[in-house]
């Protein structure tokens, strides 16, 4: 009997050639094969790496210059959309606003499998029209499959309203460059339970996401020195990482890291800038505005500076212009 199921041939619907025996091995056995076969989730992600960084860059420039990006999608995909969104304002310091996830079924589906819901495609672009995307913009769909409606409309959508769109999949097909900007494949593969996307394919794709946002918040100069300089202090365990990053960078002991934080209002990066440049806070907070709130440039603005005083401070160098007195008489 012939088959027209479209995702009959899709990958992750397919059979994996280990798991015929699946339900008479062992615990040990199948939790042995599973974690085996995450590796290829890390493969499929990192083969895809030029594509990531293509999309990544595109983020960047978007969110430096005003825009947003959205996560959109469905069950699996969707809710890690979501978690990346979530995740992103207490370890950056970000605006809630500028990472927004679009997930179908709405908050509920976070909790509680709403699966009819990737089948609406009015859901996403009546969700993404009444956050009024734009030019400025960008959609990052997810379907592991690559079939969602609910994702595919989102694309389509944006394009209308001039976005610029990336499509996260793990099915890799030549037709989905029509659908988007960049298409990121990781292609990992039938699952050891067919179809169930939240396993190999839910790891490819989360660490994915993980790489487009946190190497986007990087540039955007919210990191420096492997540390996150911008982190939200809103617990007993950020408040101590945040000192210990203000010890590290500013160089100075435990009180007056505690005493620079209070100043600075517990924000971090402000209180490294305060010790760097000896200043008062609003003074720190205008240098930072005009490095653009970078840590990097600004040490490197002030190193500028600082060699500028000192060779004023010298007064002017006349040594080239007095030659000894054996010169002088040399050329007469």
């Amino acid at each position: 009997m012939k088959d027209s199921s479209l995702y009959r041939q899709l990958s992750t619907e397919a059979i994996h050639p280990r798991a015929a025996e699946l339900d008479q091995m062992s615990i040990d056995q199948i939790v042995g094969l599973m974690l085996a076969e995450e590796k290829n989730a890390q493969k499929a992600a990192y083969a895809a790496r030029h594509e990531v960084a293509q999309a990544a860059k595109m983020i960047h420039r978007a969110l430096g210059q005003g825009g947003r990006l959205f996560y959109v999608g469905a069950g699996t995909s969707g809710r890690l959309g979501a978690i990346d969104a979530a995740e992103l304002p207490p370890t950056f310091g970000s605006d809630p606003g500028q990472v927004l996830a679009v997930i179908a079924g709405g908050p509920p589906a976070m909790l509680r499998s709403i699966e009819g819901a990737e089948d609406r495609t009015h859901g996403s672009t009546r969700k993404l029209a009444a956050f009024k995307l734009g030019p400025r913009d960008v959609v990052c769909a997810i379907a592991a499959s690559g079939m969602t409606p609910f994702s595919r409309a989102a694309l389509s959508f944006a394009r209308k309203r001039g976005a610029k769109s990336v499509f996260v999949t793990c099915v890799r097909d030549p037709g989905h460059r029509k659908l988007a900007d960049v298409v990121i494949a990781a292609e990992v593969g039938p699952e050891l339970l067919a179809g169930s996307t939240r396993l190999k394919a839910g790891t490819a794709t989360k660490m994915i996401l993980n790489a487009l946002s946190t190497s986007t918040m990087i540039k955007l100069g919210k990191v420096y020195s492997g540390r996150m300089v911008d982190v939200l202090a809103s617990n007993r365990k950020l408040r101590d990482r945040a000192r210990r990053i203000v010890m590290e960078l500013a160089a100075v002991g435990e009180k007056t890291a505690r005493n620079l934080l209070s100043r600075a209002r517990g924000k971090p990066k402000l209180a490294i800038a305060m010790e760097w440049l000896d200043v008062p806070r609003d003074e720190a907070e205008r240098r930072l505005v005009a490095a653009d709130q970078n840590l990097r440039v600004l040490g490197k603005s002030q190193a500028t500076a600082n060699q500028a005083a000192q060779k004023i401070s010298k007064g002017p160098d006349t040594t080239a212009r007095k030659r000894p007195v054996a010169a002088r008489k040399r050329v007469r």
